[in-house]
């Protein structure tokens, strides 16, 4: 069993348990693999060892990535997810080549992704990205505009809208953590609640990675995000 594999198997141990723990059932939560920095190889390593579902911070990168992975033959399509922030001159990449996007927080964002979806390819499945507790330079919507938004998302024909996800600074204990992570929950729970055309599909709460994995599935996450308890430790260019 190749590392990969075996921190994998384990990542999906730790959820197992954390759903236990909440009174979830096992296959409550996804797991999506973080494999920012790391080369095709490693996704064919996590993808043998079954992994699908892989997210991506870096969008130029992701590309070039899902090209040489393709190139590798793998015998099952793969699902990428888009993680990073979306500047306005990469919202025709998102749209051509990711299946989700986990960080919309402006409507201008939104209306270029649709516009510029390609009409054979399946409606691109939208999170946007709430910010609960940072300033105004952080990534996210606040909380409290995140319902106009999320109507915004839910009004365009070439998106879905699937639900939210956010990422809070650290905290110090899973106390904490649990804290900040159940706010998040609330303007999920918002969007789930408001129903009516667009809502349908909303059943994604994007939250958890490696050092939160467990507070974030007590908090009601569906989809965690895991990249070093997976691929290890990232070297990153100097």
């Amino acid at each position: 069993m190749t590392t990969i594999a075996s921190n994998l198997q384990n990542v999906r141990e730790r959820i197992a348990r954390a759903c236990a723990t909440a009174g979830r059932p096992p296959d409550a939560v996804a797991l999506l693999a973080v494999s920012k920095t790391f080369g095709p190889e490693s996704v064919r390593d996590a993808a043998s060892a079954g992994q699908r579902r892989f997210g991506e911070n870096y969008i130029q990168e992701a590309v070039e990535k899902m090209a040489l992975v393709a190139a590798l033959g793998l015998p099952q399509p793969l699902e990428w997810h888009c993680i990073g922030p979306v500047q306005s001159n990469k919202t025709r990449l998102v749209a051509q080549h990711f299946d989700w996007v986990h960080t919309v927080d402006r409507p201008k964002t939104a209306q270029r992704l649709s516009d510029q979806r390609p009409d054979n390819l399946p409606a691109l499945q939208v999170c946007i990205q709430v910010n609960v507790d940072g300033g105004a330079t952080k990534a996210g919507v606040p909380a409290e505009e995140a319902l106009a938004l999320a109507q915004a998302v839910a009004a365009l024909p070439r998106l879905t809208l699937r639900g939210v996800m956010s990422i809070p600074d650290p905290a110090p204990d899973e106390a904490a953590q649990l804290a900040v992570l159940l706010r998040v929950r609330q303007v999920f729970d918002t969007l789930r609640a408001q129903g009516g055309p667009g809502f349908e599909a909303v059943d994604t709460l994007s939250l958890g990675m490696t050092g939160d994995l467990e507070a974030a599935v007590r908090a009601g996450s569906t989809m965690v995000r895991v990249g070093s308890g997976i691929f290890g430790a990232r070297h990153y260019p100097a």
